[in-house]
């Protein structure tokens, strides 16, 4: 265990009144659980730290009055499977073997090989029991990629994105085997929608995380909750216009809002107290002192089950949503918990991204920090003691409708929206909103990240990036 960490741990020992009377080499502190809650689809604007009005999150209110809320924190990318393989391995989507949604040979994903490291592994061979429950998207049935196969001695949840659509399935995936949920009768003229919806899958995600947790409570454990919420049903919206599937639109039933905003709404808030439930069971165990919590989300809010963004204001002050390369797809809530290490109340404006987490914990569980990463630890940044690393850039890529790029350097923010296109360049501090391009007026700032493009990205054949013809 590194001595940073391993200096955290016996002041949080101390903080807990814990007297400690054996030499260091006889006995290490026990190492903190990691619980890492990963939303879909939310909105930097969709929760109250980060300043929504009509939509009711108590719950995270309190985590970030608990802990420490970052104000540029950056998913892996802007959909669902490139932003998970960047948080799992450690790489920015020009290096990670899943740079987008679809790509596998099956028409499914891509899938991780043995090849690529995940955190997960990282903690395993740190001691640590591994779950992930909820959604993968890193490998279909039979891959290489099932998270069982990946670090995790536990799964339960949705492999295929397609199918994680669907918040009352026939089945879901136990480990590597699907398990039937025989109440929830499908409707065979609309693949991918109920026509009985009896059992909630977020209920069983919710149930089966606490039962890891109890199950787990002696040892360090890794619980990544990779809830679908609220990423809407696209297949149900193509049937009703309504995709953001929820037993109840409480406490929203009679606000005086569209239907699909009062679902996402519901959507919100009951995740925020699924939330709630997580950590109570936490604390009827004792294991609040000793657990570090991280509530974060894949990427910008969606336009997608009859929602309009612009209603809640999900995308905060930020132009774009979920697919854009601007802050509004890429730009996340990112609260972590962590009593008698992290103050309480504080705001950190550190430029993070998802490709830091596996470092982090690396460094957390006192293993070394696997060389070739793009991310590197920002624990100086989480617990506001140290010097911070600070990233030289960051890099983008998505691949739906033509490849598009963005940078990270400093305060400049630079996006290609095709390939051979101009590059637009903005600054995101004085400019959050991204609404003018100051290239012309920056050249050498453009220049230099024109020379980051040129190096940021290895060849993929599943995501090549095509140059126009001359």
């Amino acid at each position: 265990m590194g001595e940073r960490v391993r200096g955290l741990l016996y002041q949080l020992a101390a903080v807990a009144g814990l007297a400690i009377f054996v030499p260091i080499a006889m006995a290490e502190p026990r190492k903190p659980n990691v619980v890492f809650i990963l939303a879909d689809d939310l909105g930097y604007g969709d929760i109250g730290p980060y300043g929504q009005k009509k939509i009711r999150t108590p719950v995270l209110d309190q985590l970030a009055a608990d802990g420490v809320k970052f104000t540029q924190a950056y998913a892996g990318d802007t959909v669902c499977a490139p932003s998970r393989c960047a948080l799992m391995t450690g790489l920015h989507t020009g290096h990670c073997r899943v740079r987008g949604n679809g790509g596998g040979p099956t028409g499914g994903n891509v899938a991780l090989t043995a090849g690529d490291l995940t955190s997960a592994e990282v903690l395993k061979k740190a001691g640590y029991a591994t779950a992930l429950v909820g959604k993968w998207g890193l490998g279909e049935e039979g891959s290489t990629g099932v998270p069982t196969k990946k670090g995790f001695d536990h799964f339960y949840g949705y492999l295929n994105q397609t199918h994680a659509h669907n918040y009352y399935p026939d089945y879901l995936i136990r480990n590597e085997y699907r398990e039937p949920i025989p109440a929830n009768v499908q409707n065979e003229k609309a693949k991918g929608v109920a026509a009985k919806p009896t059992t909630y899958a977020p209920d069983l995600l919710l149930k089966d995380a606490l039962g890891f947790i109890d199950a787990n409570k002696e040892r360090p454990f890794f619980l990544c909750y990779t809830t679908i919420v609220p990423h809407a049903n696209n297949e149900k919206t193509r049937l009703d216009k309504n995709g953001n599937e929820v037993p109840s639109d409480e406490p929203y039933t009679n606000e005086a809002w569209p239907q699909p905003e009062k679902n996402k709404a519901a959507m919100i808030t009951r995740l925020d107290r699924d939330i709630g439930t997580i950590l109570k069971k936490l604390a009827d165990l004792k294991l609040v002192e000793n657990t570090i919590v991280i509530f974060s989300s894949d990427n910008g809010p969606h336009k997608e089950g009859g929602n309009d963004p612009a209603f809640f204001a999900s995308s905060g002050p930020f132009r774009g949503i979920k697919r854009a390369m601007a802050d509004g797809g890429i730009r996340v809530p990112f609260i972590v918990r962590w009593p008698g290490v992290v103050k309480p109340g504080r705001t950190a404006d550190d430029v993070i991204a998802f490709w830091d987490f596996l470092p982090t914990v690396a460094e957390i569980a006192g293993q070394p920090i696997p060389a070739g990463l793009d991310g590197h630890s920002v624990l100086p940044a989480i617990t506001g003691k140290g010097e911070q690393k600070v990233h030289e850039f960051l890099y983008w890529e998505f691949h739906e409708g033509g490849t598009k790029q963005a940078v990270r350097h400093g305060n400049w923010k630079a996006i290609r929206t095709a390939p051979g296109a101009k590059l637009q360049l903005f600054d995101v501090v004085r400019d959050p909103g991204e609404a003018k391009d100051v290239a012309a007026e920056n050249p050498a700032v453009a220049a230099k990240i024109e020379e980051y493009l040129k190096t940021a990205r290895t060849e993929s054949k599943e995501f090549p990036i095509v140059q126009p013809k001359k």
